[in-house]
């Protein structure tokens, strides 16, 4: 019986190691929130939701009633009022509409493709530490290209139509993603490493078991980063050679004068970038629980 216990133990299974690790974590983790008085983290979420929209409608109200237009000496026609922005978007609802999904399509299609690819070259230079420096530093070549040298040329290659734009913004993106998503792979804490080693763990179980697991926070961060240099790189493309779009449809209006519609372009890509950075944020709490309990203990 005890050489059968010994030969049983020999034979553990390598992936129980990860799964005891993050059991202990989750119990010392809960057992923490528990402690907590529940009446202060109510506070804190209330004082955290309540405190930007009052701040916002602050800003509407001085916006409103000009106070922008006297201390920044404007007219009108240079910083139109909220209601007549609210005006223009009820007035030209359906071209706006269509104009979003269009920038939209551009946006999440190249921050996809820019997030998928900054991420095989972080995954690439884990697994292959001589390889690290070199492509971390090309991806971050990239992204320093300035985006009014880069839309030209991606507009020559590519037209004008939603290749070029998808083009821009996953050049704009790859590289955050790569740097991101590579620290997050290689922040692994020792004895996590040594305790799958001492599994006999190989490479590829420690990456996907351990380090992808562990790097989860630091891409999510990473994508909802992309969400807003996305857009800007989407309306942006738009600017130089464009028929569709809210950059378009923004560079247009400014040409004619027409502010209104010009600042409901300005609004709706404010308001399709919040919402798609939530989205990103509810994928996050959904994806790693973990990780949102860990920062409410902060």
């Amino acid at each position: 019986m005890k050489e059968m216990t010994a030969v049983n133990t020999e034979k553990s299974p390598v992936p129980d190691a990860l799964p005891r690790l993050v059991a202990d974590h989750t119990t010392r983790l809960n057992s923490k929130v528990n402690s907590l008085s529940p009446s202060p983290l109510r506070k804190q979420s209330r004082s955290t939701f309540w405190l930007p929209i009052g701040f916002g409608l602050l800003f509407l109200v001085i916006w409103q009633l000009k106070g922008f237009h006297k201390l920044f000496h404007l007219e009108l026609y240079q910083l139109p009022i909220p209601s007549a922005i609210g005006k223009a978007i009820q007035t030209n609802g359906d071209l706006l509409w269509n104009y979003s999904l269009y920038t939209g399509a551009e946006m999440i299609g190249g921050c996809l493709i820019g997030s998928a690819i900054g991420l095989l070259a972080a995954i690439a230079a884990s697994l292959i530490p001589q390889a690290a420096k070199g492509a971390i530093t090309l991806m971050a070549g990239l992204n320093a290209i300035p985006i009014v040298a880069l839309a030209p040329v991606m507009n020559n290659w590519f037209g004008d139509g939603v290749a070029s734009k998808i083009a821009i913004v996953a050049i704009m993106t790859m590289a955050t993603m790569a740097v991101g998503a590579y620290k997050g792979l290689r922040s692994v804490e020792p004895a996590y490493l040594e305790l799958m080693h001492a599994y006999a763990a190989g490479r590829l179980v420690i990456f996907f078991k351990l380090r992808f697991k562990l790097a989860l926070p630091a891409i999510f961060t990473a994508l909802k980063i992309n969400m807003a240099t996305g857009l800007i790189g989407a309306i942006v493309g738009e600017f130089f050679i464009s028929s569709r779009g809210l950059g378009f449809l923004l560079s247009d209006q400014i040409k004619l004068g027409n502010m209104p519609i010009a600042w409901s372009c300005i609004v709706i890509a404010a308001v399709l970038g919040i919402a798609l950075y939530y989205l990103i944020q509810l994928i996050e709490r959904i994806a790693i629980p973990w990780h949102v309990a860990r920062r409410k203990l902060q």
